[in-house]
């Protein structure tokens, strides 16, 4: 069955951000899955040239360590020539989503395309928060836009309360900010939500997104988003103030 643009590019972007390392003696199980993954979303892409490139390589991966190692990269290239092709076909709001290991700026302008959007409030919720939520990302925002920031009252660094201080000392009420703690280990994702209408989903921590890994930023859709975003506005009611 046919995906649709955004569907495919953000599929493309995740198995991208999760490929293994296909220059072993033998696959594993999980390699084998990554690569009929990227085969089916070939396939349903209608991708019959990197299709057929990619099966033609594949055969490859059992030879020689030097023969591996060159297929494996042209592997990567399909990957990321795949991924391009789909790039110019997605929707606005879900392209540029896929932000490669070590590209600061690119991490923080996408976190900061998502932020802009919102009119009334932005909700961050990331079981590891730390100042760089307020130093890097938070200002991003426009000014008068609520910033909500919901962390695992276990796992969340103490230098998060520092940057909240110095935060409500530079900007006061103009950008309004409040910080709550949710019972630990209940929050299991990484999300913008805005407006309390929208959600984004982060693939990583924003105190290391994209580092050292590559990671992405994508549109929740609508289906999930109604699931989501009730259940993390209760447990934003639930949570306790940062102290």
């Amino acid at each position: 069955m046919p995906l649709d643009a955004a569907s495919l590019y953000m599929q493309l972007s995740r198995l991208l951000a999760t490929m293994p390392d296909l220059n072993v003696h033998q696959l594993t199980e999980a390699e084998h899955q990554w690569l009929g993954k990227l085969d089916a979303l070939l396939t349903a892409g209608g991708d019959l040239v990197n299709l057929a490139t990619l099966r033609a390589k594949v055969d490859f991966l059992g030879f020689t360590p030097a023969t591996r190692a060159k297929t494996v990269q042209e592997i990567t290239i399909i990957l990321h020539r795949a991924l391009a092709a789909a790039e110019l076909n997605a929707p606005v709001d879900v392209a540029g989503a896929f932000i490669p290991a070590g590209n600061a700026f690119d991490a923080m302008a996408a976190v900061g395309k998502v932020l802009t959007i919102a009119k009334q409030s932005a909700l961050i919720v990331d079981p590891y928060m730390d100042e760089k939520t307020l130093t890097d990302f938070a200002p991003l925002a426009n000014e008068g836009v609520a910033i909500q920031l919901l962390a695992d009252e276990q796992r969340h660094k103490v230098t998060l309360r520092s940057a909240q201080t110095r935060w409500g000392t530079q900007w006061g009420a103009r950008r309004p900010l409040e910080i709550r703690l949710a019972s630990a280990g209940t929050l299991h994702d990484r999300l913008i939500v805005v407006d309390g209408a929208q959600a984004w989903v982060l693939t990583q921590s924003l105190n290391a997104f994209a580092v050292r890994s590559p990671a992405t930023i994508a549109r929740v859709d609508p289906e999930t988003s109604a699931l989501k975003i009730p259940a993390y506005a209760e447990i934003w009611a639930a949570g306790k103030p940062l102290q």
